[in-house]
């Protein structure tokens, strides 16, 4: 007898123009079966923008789950066959009117686990160059800018609560401590 669970049947109960809802069968080591709701992405990408003078920046833009403005790094939904790191450049341009530098993938990571397949792979962009903010017809964003250790604090007093933000920052801020990313001008 195998000592972990596995899927053994998929049936699809919605599909919409961002995620497709899922009903999973799973079969525990002992027999047993039982259902979970699943959602299905083709994933994002994220980016952690850092200026020349090494600053951060983030948007603040309104989300629905919230119902409230969330601050968090630029991201967006992959398209079909796009390369994550091409889609973290045009989503960075897109919300913010920069564009990057140089890209470096940092980490992936499941925004969240328990009930999505989602995968958000993240880049930090060092230094950016003047492009040009293409915003959705549904997005109104914020452009704000902070020193590492300004997001660093507001992660710890609850003002930043979204999962790839605070995966991102912690991850850049450790690659930065350890010289696998150059920042001019940034202070840790």
């Amino acid at each position: 007898m195998s000592n972990s669970a596995k899927r053994v049947k998929r049936r699809e109960l919605y599909k919409g123009r961002v995620f497709t809802l899922a009903e999973d069968t799973i079969r525990f080591p002992n027999g047993t079966e039982a259902k979970w709701d699943i959602l299905l992405h083709s994933g994002a990408a994220a980016v952690v923008p850092i200026d020349n003078e090494g600053k951060i920046v983030l948007v603040e833009q309104y989300r629905g789950v919230a119902d409230k403005n969330i601050l968090e790094i630029p991201a967006g939904k992959l398209e079909e066959g796009e390369e994550p790191s091409i889609c973290a450049a045009r989503e960075l341009e897109e919300e913010t009117g920069y564009k990057p530098k140089k890209l470096k993938f940092i980490c992936s990571i499941y925004s969240a686990v328990g009930f999505s397949d989602e995968i958000i792979q993240i880049y930090a962009a060092v230094g950016l160059d003047k492009g040009v903010q293409n915003l959705d017809t549904d997005e109104y964003v914020t452009i704000r800018k902070y020193t590492i250790q300004e997001i660093v604090e507001m992660i710890l007093n609850g003002k930043i609560k979204d999962s790839k933000t605070i995966a991102a920052i912690f991850t850049v801020k450790e690659m930065i401590s350890n010289g696998e990313i150059l920042v001019p001008g940034m202070q840790l």
